[in-house]
């Protein structure tokens, strides 16, 4: 087995399949056992429940609608003639939200391949019986890890039949085992009741979810975002991605109330396909359009469908080609799955959750992104320097005590994908604390050569903030300028301890990591050569009225001098009143020796001086922003040459002030 796969409480798949074919008896799972534990904490079933193996359902024979002649289940299967989001109903469960990830999954080979690993050899096989042991294995991403889960094929039943999720091929068992296996990693049965589409996808894939509120988005009025929605979500269904919608009950209805239009409140549908319908001549003149934007659903409960336009029996596909039908492969069935407008969707459901396989491959035609992913933890300490769970930033005096990370972006700006998952508190709904805590996070854009933790806010840009939300997952996409960036998780709450994981994906390279150290460490090199007694922020903003150099004017940019450290800003072109907007940061042993901040002009032969400003940058100096005259090469009575800078300048002698 790779190394890469987690044993969920160390199972041994092929080792206990061995010993139970050689001892001649089948797999009976002590760790999620066939009793009433293992299907609920706190609620009860209505009736008792018997836990069967699917040779000892009874099922009717196709055709047959008498109850009273059902037959033993005499050949199971795993699959029937392959896996199809068709294959599901959901039960008496209240987990329409599972029901409706594993009818995204079974959209994507490659993708329910990894959750059932190795098919064939767990298939039965009614040529050798004696291979057959009673137990199935699936794999789901756990927390940053896939994670091998197995179980046996007792399944709950009450007279003979399922009483949970099941096929409507009544001899196929893929997701009554693949439900039963995320059962015993939430707890128990009940565990299921109620959750999310998408948190059940990213456990399937590993995928990145973002939630969309179609309500607060304003996607059913304003035409303009529902383009550019309708094209992200062609673009993430082509490219291998799930996505999943459901109505928020409002005021006036209730969970499972049906509408007029025939959807259920409260009810997690997922989506199958997303076309743009090509429109007959006949068409063209009703909708003035080449092209309808068109989506197709799936109601895990297989029946109950939109009965509004473009319903399977509606008057607008009799105008549509029956070679266009067949290409959407349109069936007029009360099956659960039928089309709708987009316009229609944006309109009548509230919620999307979209998730997207990240394409990380280098062999891909596709966009590729860098992926870096941290393990973290919100952790309490009465030590303000060692608290880590310090709460969102309206806590102004703990929000720094948080766990901060760093990355950069390297590019001029870069699309910055960020993912903040919190640990599955399912496993804690037995004790009664299985929601999800309120989580978010923060972006600032801070100085280029910051590398220890950042205990004030000052000259740093605040430049991105999530939502805070109680998911399980919280989502961002931002573009970023070229610079420094630190990124700080948060719970809503001060003082809450839980898990996290956070994942990053630009275009080149991050260098994400954590900031632990609060100022330099003091070494036995510190003895000898110094350790630095002041540290020293600036923010040059900008830089005015310099001497041009061309007709254009010129192409500055700053370096700024602190000892035996250089940094310079990015070259700001053909102008001579430039923005930089760079932060720098200095740990200063030598607090007599000044900082100099000189503007030069960018030149491909040799580039030229503009000017210089000299900061004593002591504690006492003035905070706010000041405007410097620059001046020629020298002290601060150098004489004075065309332009200023803006700048603020911060310093203390308590190094962990900053």
């Amino acid at each position: 087995m790779s190394s890469s796969v987690q044993l969920f409480r160390d199972q041994k798949y092929h080792e206990l399949k061995g010993q139970c074919i050689q001892q001649r008896r089948l797999f009976e799972d002590p760790e999620f056992p066939a009793s009433d534990e293992s299907l609920f904490y706190q609620s009860a079933p209505p009736r008792k429940v018997e836990w069967k193996r699917p040779k000892e359902l009874h099922i009717l024979s196709s055709g047959c609608t008498d109850r009273n002649l059902r037959d033993l289940c005499e050949d199971p299967r795993l699959f029937v003639n392959g896996i199809s989001s068709h294959d599901l109903h959901q039960g008496t469960l209240g987990n329409c939200w599972f029901v409706a990830a594993c009818s995204c999954l079974a959209l994507r080979k490659s993708l329910w391949q990894r959750v059932i690993p190795d098919f064939n050899e767990q298939e039965w096989d009614p040529k050798n019986p004696e291979k057959y042991a009673g137990i199935f294995r699936f794999r789901f991403w756990c927390f940053g890890e896939w994670t091998e889960v197995v179980v046996d094929d007792l399944l709950p039943t009450m007279d003979g039949e399922l009483i949970y999720c099941h096929s409507n091929v009544k001899n196929e068992f893929w997701s009554a085992l693949l439900e039963k296996a995320y059962a015993k990693l939430a707890g128990s049965y009940e565990s299921l009741d109620g959750g999310s589409a998408a948190d059940a996808i990213v456990d399937f894939t590993g995928a990145v979810a973002e939630s969309i509120d179609l309500v607060q988005g304003k996607y059913g009025e304003i035409i303009s975002e529902q383009i550019k929605l309708f094209e992200d979500l062609l673009k993430v269904h082509k490219r291998g991605g799930l996505i999943s919608c459901y109505i928020t009950a409002s005021s006036g209805s209730t969970n499972e109330m049906e509408t007029e239009m025939g959807l259920v409140i409260g009810h997690a549908y997922s989506v199958t396909a997303v076309r743009k319908l090509r429109l007959g001549e006949r068409l063209m003149f009703s909708f003035k359009a080449e092209k309808l934007f068109m989506i197709r659903l799936r109601n895990p409960w297989g029946k109950r469908e939109w009965n509004g336009a473009w319903s399977d029996n509606s008057e607008e596909w009799k105008k549509v080609s029956s070679s266009e039908c067949k290409s959407l492969g349109l069936t007029l069935e009360n099956d659960g799955e039928f089309w709708m407008t987009f316009e229609d969707w944006c309109k009548n459901f509230t919620d999307v959750d979209i998730c997207r396989i990240v394409n990380t491959s280098y062999f891909s035609i596709h966009k590729t992104w860098e992926k870096k992913m941290m393990r973290g933890a919100w952790t309490k300490n009465s030590e303000p320097l060692l608290n880590r769970s310090g709460g969102c930033f309206d806590n102004k005096e703990t929000f720094l005590q948080n766990p901060q990370y760093i990355f950069d972006v390297k590019k001029t700006e870069d699309k910055v994908l960020v993912s903040l998952q919190q640990e599955d508190r399912r496993k804690y709904k037995k004790e009664g604390k299985g929601d999800s805590i309120p989580i978010g996070f923060e972006i600032f854009k801070v100085e280029d050569n910051r590398s220890y933790r950042l205990h004030k806010l000052t000259v740093q840009e605040r430049v991105a903030t999530s939502l805070y939300i109680n998911t399980r997952t919280v989502f961002l996409r931002r573009i970023l300028k070229q610079g420094r960036y630190i990124l700080i998780p948060t719970t809503y709450h001060p003082g809450i301890i839980t898990k996290f994981i956070l994942r990053l994906f630009t275009d080149v390279p991050s260098k994400l990591r954590e900031l632990k150290a609060d100022k330099p460490k003091m070494t036995c090199w510190s003895l000898l050569c110094g350790y630095p007694r002041r540290v020293t922020q600036i923010k040059i903003h900008s830089a005015e009225g310099l001497q041009k150099q061309d007709r254009s004017g010129a192409d500055p940019y700053v370096l700024i001098k602190c000892e035996n450290q250089n940094m310079r800003s990015p070259v700001q072109h053909d102008t001579t009143s430039a923005i930089f907007d760079t932060q720098v940061i200095f740990y200063r042993k030598n607090i007599d020796s000044p900082i100099i901040v000189q503007v030069w002009n960018s030149n491909i032969l040799c580039d030229q001086f503009l000017g210089q400003a000299v900061l004593a940058a002591s504690p006492s100096d003035p905070r706010e922003q000041q405007t410097l005259r620059l001046r020629g090469r020298g002290g601060r009575e150098a004489a004075e040459v065309p332009g200023h800078i803006t700048v603020k300048v911060f310093s203390s002698d308590d190094l962990v002030e900053l």
